[in-house]
């Protein structure tokens, strides 16, 4: 359903951001002439969007409702970014008519990437949209499994824990863990409903695992950023850790998954085993990360 409409806010919108714009930035001839406005002038702006300068006068004094088309090219004269093409069509009431943009390939911020580089004696890894994991450190390799073996399409949070044996029995809670999961990826399907990645993936695992289907059917939510998670390791046995994500602050739907340990107890130390046994070993640069 589209949102009710609201003339004079959109007038003002496309007044202030045609004032921030230069003639050069659009691909105007600049002029060494004074301006009476600041930014682009009315008429050059409706060249820029292919209308009609009575047109766009009357979208600014809100005297028509603007359509589809007209939002499209304003986008696009306008040089406006996905949030402020999200806030444009809000504002016309034409929400959703709004085209979807190509989602832009995940890559890993630098900043994130520092950060994981310097946890080296606990598990972490860097969750994308869809729980994608795009990056790890070698404990997480130590703990979980080699990631880096696994195709990058493959490589999801939530699908391995359906259909990887080695991370399925990894988990000693494995009901809890993976119902958590999909109440996690509930929560991110109603934020991106069209995502036609997000869809492939809960359509093979509604195929692939009937517990994914009931716990999907129940609609059950969930954006816990914390919690305690039990593991059976072939190698250091029981593990008692905890899990904390932190959400990057750019928006881009990065978290970093951390799993430590109290100190003193069996689980700390058989952290510090993983740890000191990967610094043993050569880590490949093709083992530490990914991007997709």
């Amino acid at each position: 359903m589209s949102s009710h409409p609201d003339p004079h806010a959109l007038g003002g919108f496309l007044r202030a951001r045609r004032a921030q714009l230069r003639p050069e930035q659009c691909g105007l001839p600049a002029t060494d002439s004074a301006r009476r406005v600041t930014g682009l002038r009315r008429e050059e702006v409706a060249a820029l969007a292919a209308i009609s300068v009575d047109y766009y006068t009357r979208l600014e004094q809100g005297r028509v409702r603007a359509s589809t088309p007209a939002l499209a090219t304003l986008a696009r004269a306008l040089h406006l970014n996905e949030d402020e093409e999200r806030y444009l069509y809000e504002l016309a009431g034409r929400t959703d008519d709004r085209p979807r943009r190509r989602r832009p390939t995940q890559r890993i911020r630098p900043a994130m990437r520092r950060l994981l580089d310097q946890l080296t004696h606990t598990p972490a890894l860097v969750l994308g949209r869809r729980l994608d994991i795009l990056a790890w450190n070698p404990t997480a390799t130590a703990l979980y499994t080699d990631f880096a073996a696994i195709p990058a399409h493959q490589r999801n949070y939530l699908r391995l824990m359906f259909t990887d044996p080695t991370i399925r029995g990894l988990h000693k809670e494995w009901a809890h863990d993976a119902r958590d999961a999909v109440a996690a990826l509930r929560m991110e399907a109603a934020a991106d409903p069209g995502d036609p990645e997000l869809a492939r993936l809960v359509g093979d695992l509604t195929v692939q695992d009937a517990d994914f289907r009931t716990w999907w059917a129940e609609h059950r939510i969930s954006s816990a950023s914390y919690g305690t998670k039990h593991y059976r390791h072939p190698v250091v046995g029981d593990l008692t850790l905890d899990c904390d994500t932190w959400a990057s602050p750019d928006g881009s739907g990065q978290r970093l998954m951390v799993l430590t340990a109290e100190p003193g107890t069996s689980s700390h130390d058989g952290l510090r085993i993983l740890a000191s046994w990967t610094a043993r070993q050569t880590e490949p640069e093709a083992a530490r990360h990914t991007s997709r």
